[in-house]
């Protein structure tokens, strides 16, 4: 008596459909969260006090990426300081080439990102704001003072005088945690006078989901 066989079947007679579904299935699956990623959202960890006490070391973040360059002041965003805040301390694990992007877009989707150095600050400046601070007199744009509600009581808005111009296209940032925040105060002198462009902006911080217990969206 002779057996019939099926293409879906292996040597042993077992059907391998279910197999195939299942990893069509997870592979379809992969494939949409690197999308939600690239496009539209993406988490990150912060490992640093820099923007204490609004977002502390540890917590996790979602940014928004939809309306990314449709930036205002007071906006906390995740931007990529590679070729502005990080020229001379650049990860060797650069993106470069097609193993490279595999590899940097399979780390993305795992909240890794290889190649690239992303900062969290406090937009205090957009393109044609004049910037100055004084420790007395605080932080003031276009002439008018700003009222900083996230700062600590009695911090003073800056340690050391500054005057900026921020030119169109550029963002001129500050950590709320101003005494441990290497931000575009600490660039003035770098090419680019440590404004950041606006392309490099990765998106909005709009939500802190870790720890539990301090969970929910960013007051501006």
């Amino acid at each position: 008596q002779q057996h019939s066989s099926t293409p879906a079947a292996d040597a042993a007679g077992v059907d391998v459909r279910p197999a195939r579904r299942w990893l069509l299935e997870i592979g379809v699956a992969v494939l949409l969260v690197m999308l939600l990623r690239i496009f539209v959202m993406e988490s990150f960890h912060v490992p640093s006090d820099s923007m204490a006490p609004t977002i502390e070391p540890g917590d996790r973040v979602v940014v928004t990426k939809i309306g990314a360059s449709d930036i205002a002041r007071g906006d906390v965003i995740v931007f990529d300081g590679t070729d502005t805040f990080a020229v001379a301390d650049r990860t060797p694990f650069a993106s470069d080439g097609l193993i490279g992007r595999i590899l940097s877009g399979a780390a993305s989707t795992l909240s890794i990102r290889l190649g690239e150095q992303d900062f969290l600050k406090r937009v205090a400046g957009v393109g044609g704001d004049h910037v100055t601070c004084t420790p007395e007199g605080g932080l003031v744009v276009n002439g008018d003072p700003v009222t900083e509600p996230w700062l600590e009581p009695g911090t003073a808005a800056c340690d050391t005088p500054f005057d900026v111009e921020v030119p169109q296209g550029r963002l001129f940032v500050l950590g709320d945690n101003r005494s441990d925040s290497a931000d575009s105060r600490a660039h003035l002198g770098d090419p680019g006078g440590g404004m950041v462009p606006v392309d490099d902006v990765v998106g909005h911080v709009s939500w802190r989901y870790w720890p539990l217990d301090r969970i929910g969206g960013l007051e501006h």
